[in-house]
Formats: C-alpha cells, structure tokens, sequence
C-alpha cells in the first residue's frame, strides 16, 4: 500500500462514525483479561489508545480501572467515543493523527492500538510508540480477521461478486485460517526496542442478514472508497446470495489476535 493510499483510506471509517459505532464488533472479553495480565493493567495504569474509534476497545481498560489517553484521526469518531465514555472521568478522548500527536504529561505504562496499527505511518509508528512508553511497559496490537469458517461456501459465492464488480479482486481467493503473524514480529525485532513478542488468539462468530452484512461492509474502507454505482451492483450480489440462497443469513467466523511485547530497558 502507497503512503498516499494509506492516507486516503484510514480517513473513510469517520464518513458515518454512527454507522460504525452501531455496526463493527467489539473484542473478546478474555483478550481485555489476558492483557492486564501481559501488561500489568489494573487502577490508574497510564495508557495510550491509538486509533481508538468509537471506543470498542476503550471501554475495557475503562473498566479495568486504567487512565486511558484514547486518539482518533476522526474528529466524529472521537466525538462519539466521548459520548460512549462519558461516565469515566479518567478518559479522555483525543482527535489526532498518531504521528502528529505529542504527549504533555510523560510516558504510559502500555500503547494499545485495536484494528488501527496497520494505518500508522510504518516509518514512525514502531518507534513513537517505544518513545512513549516507559522502560518495561508493553505495546500491545490486536487485529481481527476474517477466517474459514462459518458460511463458507457463501464466501466463495460472493468471491465471483467481487471479482465481477471490483476490478482490484484479486482471482480466486479463499478464506484460510492463516492470520499472518510473522511479519508482525519482524516489525517489533526490526525497531530493536522490544523483547519477545507474545501472541494470543481469540475465535467467535457472528451471524448477519443481508440488510446487517451491508451495513457492516460499509464499515470497511475498502467498500467506502468504491465508485457507487459498483458498489451498489456488488451489493446487489450480495443481497441476493443472501437471500435467495442462503436462506437469508450468513455467518462470519472472526479471529482476534492480540500481539504484546515490552520495552527493554
């Protein structure tokens, strides 16, 4: 992915901040429990939330008691993270570009970035992030992907969809349960600031009816930056597949991943 691509689609997900607030899925429960446990997270742990959204990860370490500095490139976003997290006083809610942010108050204890680290400048966002933590606190990257499982035949259905109405398809893909892990550990090896990175995995499904599936893809910045005339012909071809064939729901089978290493001294 360019640079300019990159800055073009991490800018879609606050078009309709509502929209994705109603519709992306949170995170697993024990993710958040395995987490205080890597990371030592527990009452006033300092941490810093890059890419948080509308709050989905935020609410957890709310919860766990942390004082959360949580950003969003979206000026949206963040305005409805504010209102989902208004009852913790020990949040706040910062709309900002990563790369462009800089801290008044010291280092965290961890940097968490859910589903956002791969929009990061990969230049910066490595080593700004060890530059904020304090010696031995953990940066912890969680992404979620889409895997075999579920309705799988209706995913290679709407392969033939996409590969008729997105001409950036590639041909003849497949859904594995491969969540492609080693590139994100050479990347911590690479910035020479962290120890071993540890992994944890996390598998749910969800169930989605047409109207529900649509919505959910309109949440994906790939959808978003389609000439709508297209994007409304794939989603024709959706709907039908889900309706006519499917009997009218699909399932989705996520894994949620959770990478977390700590800053040598």
């Amino acid at each position: 992915m360019t640079d300019i691509d990159r800055e073009m689609l991490r800018t879609t997900f606050g078009q309709d901040a509502e929209l994705y607030d109603q519709c992306r899925p949170g995170y697993p429960p024990p993710l958040f429990t395995d987490l205080a446990m890597l990371a030592a997270l527990g009452p006033r742990a300092r941490v810093l939330e890059i890419g948080c959204g509308t709050g989905q990860a935020t609410l957890p370490l709310a919860q766990l008691g942390c004082t959360v500095v949580a950003m969003d490139l979206s000026p949206d976003m963040a305005a409805v993270a504010r209102r989902n997290l208004a009852q913790f006083p020990d949040v706040t809610v910062v709309a900002s570009a990563f790369e462009d942010w800089q801290p008044s108050n010291g280092t965290f204890d961890a940097v968490l970035s859910a589903t956002a680290f791969h929009w990061l400048d990969p230049e910066v966002r490595m080593i700004k992030a060890a530059e904020l933590l304090r010696p031995g606190g953990a940066l912890g990257i969680i992404s979620t992907h889409h895997i075999a499982g579920g309705t799988d035949a209706f995913f290679a259905d709407a392969q033939r969809c996409y590969e008729r109405f997105d001409p950036r398809t590639p041909p003849g893909m497949r859904l594995t349960t491969d969540d492609e892990s080693p590139e994100e550990a050479a990347e911590f090896d690479r910035s020479a600031r962290f120890g071993r990175v540890e992994f944890r995995r996390y598998q749910c499904q969800q169930t989605y009816t047409a109207p529900e599936y649509l919505k959910l893809l309109m949440t994906y910045s790939g959808h978003r930056a389609m000439e709508p005339q297209a994007r409304s012909e794939l989603f024709a071809c959706i709907t039908h597949l889900i309706d006519n064939v499917y009997n009218g729901q699909i399932i989705k089978q996520y894994r949620t991943r959770l990478a977390i290493a700590h800053k040598t001294p």
